[in-house]
């Protein structure tokens, strides 16, 4: 590493900045970590940066800049990665050259692309929960200085998690898995879970479905009655969604107006394609909100494991097409109406 160890003004300039936006998103930890997972791969040009937590003996990625979207919801071993060494001695670590270094999981630093990577420890309550990495496909890319931003960065996370949670972990869990908006588990939540879904679907040979949810009607709702009934619509198709769906599947709300279901251990896809149909029925009913009658519907799309995709971007990618195709057969039949 370079002998330069204190950050630049720019670069100090930068987390002024982002200690201002976090002021502004409140409590909601999810969007906090993303922020700056963000800010610091933008800042120490990193490939990518990422928020890893400490769950049941994995670290999984709760938080992913840009540069690592495709990796949210990824689970490592603690024991085998440089994130959970990191963790266990509560100590910033570097690895200059993951084909060499004997702490770090070889095979996936490889699978994400990580040549060189700085990982500094979360504190809460004192103990460390997670890690702030930062990675590069390159050799020894990072200097001292970025090593030092990345644990200012790691102290903004902190500080935002204590005044969101001073009860401990399990409630910073569920802070960091859950929309703020509706209750629902948020996009880091449902790849977690997605990915574990199929695993177990390879092992019990069962079918996996998949639902991606478009809510329509949400711009004109928002454009006449304001973002405040926006909002209670959005948690009202939530709810519906919920009523339909059975108790062990899994629903979250993605962001904006973007819904998504993952339907374990079907039987057939008849049942995934009744829930669909149900769906569609319930989140087209009349919502009245203080004496307002809001239109609203919903498309849907439906990928089913292994028969649509093996891999989840695969899956995800086909359950959007179908929806897209449902949203588009939708308005013709409403144009023709």
């Amino acid at each position: 590493m370079s002998k330069t160890k204190q950050p630049t003004s720019k670069q100090l300039l930068s987390v002024i900045q982002t200690q201002t936006a976090i002021a502004k998103l409140g409590l909601d930890i999810n969007a906090v970590m993303t922020l700056v997972a963000e800010q610091v791969q933008l800042i120490t040009h990193a490939k990518g940066a990422i928020v890893e937590l400490a769950e049941e003996g994995d670290m999984v990625y709760r938080a992913v800049s840009n540069g690592a979207n495709q990796f949210l919801g990824l689970r490592l071993k603690m024991g085998s990665s440089l994130s959970g060494l990191c963790i266990a001695q509560n100590t910033t670590l570097y690895c200059k050259d993951s084909e060499t270094d004997e702490r770090v999981d070889r095979e996936a630093c490889r699978r994400v692309g990580m040549r060189s990577m700085a990982v500094v420890p979360l504190i809460h309550c004192d103990e460390p929960i997670g890690v702030l990495k930062i990675y590069s496909e390159r050799v020894n890319a990072f200097k001292e200085s970025d090593i030092n931003l990345l644990t200012l960065m790691s102290e903004l996370i902190a500080a935002a998690m204590y005044h969101a949670s001073k009860f401990g972990a399990q409630e910073l869990y569920k802070l960091a898995t859950q929309d703020q908006l509706t209750g629902l588990a948020n996009r880091a939540l449902f790849l977690d879970c997605l990915r574990q879904g199929v695993e177990q679907a390879k092992r019990t040979q069962k079918l996996l479905g998949i639902l991606i949810i478009d809510m329509d009607g949400l711009k004109p709702i928002n454009d006449q009655y304001g973002h405040r009934l926006g909002d209670e619509a959005l948690k009202e198709i939530g709810k519906r969604i919920v009523n339909i769906t059975r108790h062990d599947d899994l629903v979250a709300r993605l962001g904006g107006d973007e819904f998504a279901v993952i339907l374990s251990s079907l039987g057939d896809q008849e049942l995934a394609k009744k829930v669909m149909n149900r769906i569609v029925e319930a989140c087209g009913l009349p919502f009245v909100f203080e004496n307002v009658k809001l239109t609203m519907g919903a498309s849907v799309g439906l990928a089913l494991f292994p028969e649509d995709g093996i891999e989840l971007n695969k899956l995800i990618e086909f359950a959007d097409l179908k929806m897209y195709e449902h949203k588009r057969s939708r308005k013709m039949i409403n144009l023709n109406t």
